[in-house]
């Protein structure tokens, strides 16, 4: 007869802790998740009088721009994005290796800086248009800028590069066996890309696609300066000109319904197709060498899509930069320009904090508790970068909004007061609902490295989960948290729908300077906050491509 041994009083307490760390993963998701849920809620339950009001209204016109220009970025970062990564990817030609990796730079450039610099430079009263009409007369003929194809083509050169980053990487992990079967058959190198190539790297395709479709759903600065009526554009109008809760709150459900078409459409475009091939992940297709017209054409092209999205927009904010401070009206000593960036950074610091505190918790959690339910809300604390921004500041007002009620009907007058008048609180809430998922999967993948059997050991001799936390995980995942931080600073400082929806009166930060100042066509003055967002945004992307030029020699 065997014999059960007693619970001592530590496993007992460690017991206890592992399920304190199951309800602090569950508690994290439930905050993250509450937003987009009552967002959600509303678009179960429709108001039908609001909606009649809507219909009548603008909503129609909203709902055909916002479809129009989805589809025209999603088929201008197809050709730049693909043809780019086919181009730098299968032939080599002067510059080739090096373009690899300079044309991930627009990244860092936010669309709603881009776009101000081309309306600067090809609206009516620009240079283009005003040495055009010099030379060939007043009545010249020239596109309108202000429209869905000119709001387009920014968000295209902006936005491509997601689509290129998956591209090249697609092709360059396809064995090239299939290919050279297709060249075999007679196909020439263009038709049997075309053909096969591109195909196989369609699930890297779509997901690029997806990336770049919820970025235009979420864009609001960029289209307002082209005069795109999208549903963003209509949800801030709502709110900020008639403060109407209720029709901002299903104009926001309507976003989301189309972010969720978005990514059911992703999966749709991966079809139940099957894209592995024989012989594995090979070396990629061998680049063929270009020379003459064919190899200058080559290095051109990629040139003007580069000077385009990035060389010339940051030439023009140096020279309005310099003509700014030469003139003594502006410059770093402007106290606006200090007080928006200690607000800038000031948000962005509490936010990547937040957010790598809590992706630590979480992630320490999961692998403490352990368990299908603690993996299943680890994954939904990511939900809210799957959603556009105004989704999120709408949750949030909603869930302030619920919050006063609450604290009304317990006898506070006014409640917390915060939907009114706006708050930094619920603009660091919003952004750690947004951005959590960059400081989790960042973390998360720094603890995968960490051997299990370490923090198995650690908890068979004793060791309190906390404890192990503090004296196995943290030191070797720091490099992680610090990469998290840093990508999360990056992007709360340049973010804007958020925080032009969520600010208190007074508070204003670079990119919303930037954007106020671009709408009142102050090209001048807004290019010192708009470098300092470039600036900052380029830190992670040349991080990301300061290895690629010894990478892409080597691959080659």
């Amino acid at each position: 007869m065997s014999v059960r041994a007693p619970v001592t009083a530590p496993a007992r307490l460690r017991r206890g802790s592992r399920h304190g760390w199951f309800v602090a993963v569950v508690s994290v998701a439930v905050l993250a998740v509450i937003p987009v849920a009552l967002v959600a809620a509303s678009a179960l339950t429709p108001t039908p009088e609001v909606w009649a009001q809507l219909w009548a209204g603008p909503l129609p016109g909203m709902l055909g721009s916002t479809l129009a220009l989805m589809a025209a970025v999603a088929a201008g970062t197809l050709v730049l994005g693909a043809g780019m990564a086919w181009l730098v990817s299968v032939y080599r030609f002067p510059g080739s290796a090096t373009f690899g990796w300079l044309l991930v730079l627009p990244l860092a450039m936010p669309a709603y800086v881009l776009g101000f610099i081309f309306l600067a430079l090809l609206d009516a009263p620009g240079p283009v248009q005003s040495g055009l009409r010099a030379l060939l007369g007043p009545e010249v003929w020239f596109p309108d800028v202000r429209s869905i194809p000119g709001a387009a083509v920014v968000l295209s050169l902006s936005l491509y590069p997601y689509v290129y980053l998956l591209a090249r990487s697609a092709i360059r992990e396809q064995a090239p066996a299939t290919f050279e079967a297709a060249r075999t058959l007679g196909a020439g190198r263009v038709r049997a890309g075309v053909r096969v190539a591109l195909p196989l790297a369609r699930p890297s395709l779509a997901a690029g696609l997806a990336l770049v479709s919820m970025e235009t759903l979420t864009d609001f600065a960029t289209v307002s300066y082209f005069n795109v009526q999208t549903v963003s554009v209509g949800i801030y109008q709502v709110w900020k000109g008639q403060f109407d809760r209720e029709a901002a709150t299903e104009l926001a459900s309507l976003v989301l319904v189309f972010a969720l078409l978005v990514i059911a459409g992703e999966r749709l475009l991966r079809g139940r197709a099957r894209y592995h091939q024989k012989g594995g992940a090979g070396h990629g297709l061998r680049p063929v060498p270009l020379s003459g017209v064919r190899a200058v054409a080559a290095t051109g092209t990629c040139a003007a899509v580069l000077t385009a999205a990035f060389g010339l927009p940051v030439a023009q904010l140096l020279w309005w930069f310099g003509a700014d401070v030469l003139s003594g009206t502006a410059g770093l000593a402007d106290p606006r320009y200090v007080g928006y960036l200690l607000n800038s950074v000031t948000v962005a610091a509490i936010v990547a904090v937040s957010c790598v505190a809590i992706a630590l918790v979480v992630t320490h959690g999961t692998r403490t508790a352990g368990g299908r339910l603690t993996a299943a809300a680890a994954q939904l604390t990511t939900v809210g970068y799957a959603i556009p921004g105004v989704v999120v500041a709408i949750g949030v007002l909603l869930t302030f909004a619920y919050l006063d009620t609450g604290l009304e009907a317990l006898g506070v007058p006014g409640g917390t007061g915060l939907v009114a008048t706006g708050s930094v609180v619920g603009i660091i809430y919003a952004y750690i609902v947004r951005f959590l998922a960059l400081g989790y999967h960042t973390v998360d993948a720094s603890f995968a490295k960490v051997n299990p059997a370490m923090t198995a050991s650690a908890l068979c001799l004793g060791a309190a989960p906390m404890r192990v936390m503090r004296r196995v995980h943290l030191p070797l995942v720091r490099t992680g948290m610090a990469t998290a931080a840093v990508l999360v600073a990056i992007d709360a400082l340049k973010e804007l729908p958020i925080v032009l929806l969520l600010r208190p009166f007074g508070f204003d930060t670079l990119s919303v300077w930037t954007y106020e100042l671009a709408s009142e066509s102050r090209w001048e003055s807004a290019a010192l906050p708009a470098l300092t967002i470039v600036a900052v945004a380029a830190i992670p992307v040349l991080l990301l491509v300061g290895r690629r030029p010894q990478s892409l020699e080597g691959a080659r």
